[in-house]
């Protein structure tokens, strides 16, 4: 399944004592492989499910972790309904990510941030600056936006190539996401996510580019100054501010 085995056992359970800095709530591990941080997660004596969707993978943690009983879901993480895991409690979300996929697991994250008050892991090292990056960088982008909207981001530190079998062509780094005190987002949140997907689709242009397809070629909106800046100039502040404004222009 395209995947790389962590074999640094030092790394891996550098990566499960992430999983510390939100104690008092059950863990959820998405795609643990053959368990090399499932068998640290295992010793902290916490509430702990796995999910795997790899059918070879799940017969060998059966085998090799018999402490994990009933609690290994066999399954798609994205198509799960998360409020089922815990019995609708909130959980910390880790893993060593299926690095095709990443995104798609952090905007489900988003989706159920009520649930997921801290979500740590490894990723390719190129999504974690993205995710923590800061506006005005090249790495700030959508992911960026749409993450820290919920989330205060931390880049941990970074994971050589070397340390997996096969090697895979990038580095790899660990990040820790904390949800934020924000209940709601101050403006319609699936227009925000419209717009910020819309304007990244053209970031080396500028805004109004971008804006025209959601405000139409014609509106007046568009003459605002906001709108001959790129993308990437913008805080998630701008794009919450810029929201509330498009919603009461198109009505």
């Amino acid at each position: 399944m395209g995947q790389h085995f962590l074999t640094d056992l030092n790394v891996a359970r550098r990566i499960a004592d992430t999983v510390d800095a939100c104690p008092d709530v059950p863990v959820l591990e998405v795609g643990p492989g053959m368990g090399v941080l499932t068998q640290y997660i295992l010793k902290k004596d916490r509430e702990f499910k796995v999910v795997e969707i790899d059918f070879e993978s799940v017969p060998y943690l059966r085998e090799h972790y018999p402490a994990l009983g009933d609690n290994i879901i066999e399954g798609d993480f994205l198509q799960m309904d998360l409020a089922q895991v815990f019995g609708g409690r909130p959980f910390v979300l880790t893993g060593n990510y299926p690095y095709n996929i990443s995104s798609q697991i952090f905007f489900k994250m988003v989706d159920n941030r009520d649930l997921i008050p801290c979500c740590t892991g490894m990723i390719q090292k190129e999504v974690a600056e993205r995710m923590a990056a800061a506006p005005g960088s090249k790495a700030y982008g959508v992911l960026s936006v749409l993450i820290q909207a919920w989330y205060d981001v931390e880049y941990l530190f970074t994971v050589d190539e070397h340390v997996f079998n096969p090697p895979p062509k990038v580095k790899s780094a660990v990040i820790r996401l904390t949800r934020n005190s924000k209940a709601e987002l101050g403006c319609d949140a699936q227009l925000f996510r419209r717009i910020v997907k819309t304007v990244f689709t053209m970031r080396r242009k500028m805004m109004r580019n971008g804006m025209k397809q959601i405000l139409g070629k014609d509106s007046p909106m568009l003459a605002d100054p906001i709108f001959t800046k790129r993308p990437e100039q913008l805080s998630v502040q701008d794009y919450i501010d810029l929201t509330n404004r498009v919603a009461a222009a198109i009505g």
